[in-house]
């Protein structure tokens, strides 16, 4: 398996070979189809970039994840939506079909289909997690059935248990298909953390997660295509993610939507987020 040339939080080779390592960092650097600002093709290089200065140390799991071992695999290139989900397709198939613990970083959400697909082939009754501003359901958009605002909508051709959460932003078209039971909106996260239980409760036993980083208040993220106001802290995403990986088995997760700015805390953010994540999974494994 070829190296790649930037290593996900600067390991050493004992720690970041592809032969030794149980997870597996994999870059798509996608952004064809997002339709305001534009640059979340240079988000995995952003996030790999920032990774270097994190704390090896996790204080909340008390463990040092790196030592299951991290590749950085070459990043997926396509030149269309269509070529990158069976690139993607092809390429998580052969890390899962490896035994390897994937977690992919965009690039625009739509890099997440081919994903999505390759672990639903895997898992059988696979659900997903969606944290996002957007809802992501519409059949088409501008076109195309593979557009960034269709992600969720071809998911659940893979998956019959999708629940969103933070969801802020949406067409009148997606309102009909939203499931009370299984979306939670921003506006209804305020007033306590019972919705944390109830997402858990929703989930299946198998989990997969799909992040858009624009499901965080743009105060504190404010690198990304499409920043919707009134969005979740740190503390609620990562109460809730620690929340489903001491219940249920995370299969794999991708983080998406960085579109980087001239400040380097975003980045920060997001490889924090790849890290902390990757504790909680492998402290309740």
């Amino acid at each position: 398996m070829p190296k790649a040339s930037v290593n996900f939080c600067g390991l050493p080779k004992e720690y970041s070979s592809y032969a030794s390592a149980a997870i597996v960092i994999l870059p798509v650097p996608f952004d064809k189809t997002s339709t305001w600002l534009k640059g979340a093709d240079k988000g995995p290089a952003a996030i790999i970039d920032a990774s270097p200065h994190l704390e090896l140390y996790d204080i909340e799991t008390n463990s040092e994840v790196f030592r299951k071992g991290i590749f950085t695999a070459p990043p997926v290139l396509a030149s269309s939506p269509g070529l990158l989900i069976k690139k993607t397709h092809e390429r998580v198939s052969g890390y899962l079909n490896d035994r390897k613990f994937v977690v992919t970083l965009g690039g625009e959400h739509s890099v997440s289909i081919g994903v999505i697909k390759a672990f639903a082939e895997k898992r059988t009754g696979l659900s997903i997690l969606h944290l996002d501003a957007h809802a992501d359901s519409r059949e088409t958009y501008e076109g195309s059935p593979f557009n960034h605002a269709c992600v969720i909508a071809r998911a659940a051709e893979f998956s019959r248990n999708i629940v969103s959460v933070g969801i802020r932003s949406m067409d009148a078209s997606e309102r009909p298909g939203a499931d009370k039971r299984k979306t939670v909106y921003a506006h209804q996260m305020q007033a306590s953390e019972k919705w944390i239980k109830d997402v858990v409760s929703r989930l299946g036993n198998d989990v997969y997660i799909t992040l858009d980083l624009d499901v965080f208040d743009p105060g504190i993220m404010p690198s990304t295509g499409t920043p919707e106001p009134g969005g979740l802290g740190w503390y609620p995403v990562m109460k809730l993610l620690a929340a489903v990986a001491r219940s249920k088995r995370i299969a794999g997760f991708d983080i998406v939507e960085l579109c980087p700015g001239k400040g380097r805390a975003p980045d920060f953010l997001a490889a924090k987020l790849v890290y902390t994540l990757l504790s909680y999974i492998y402290k309740n494994r």
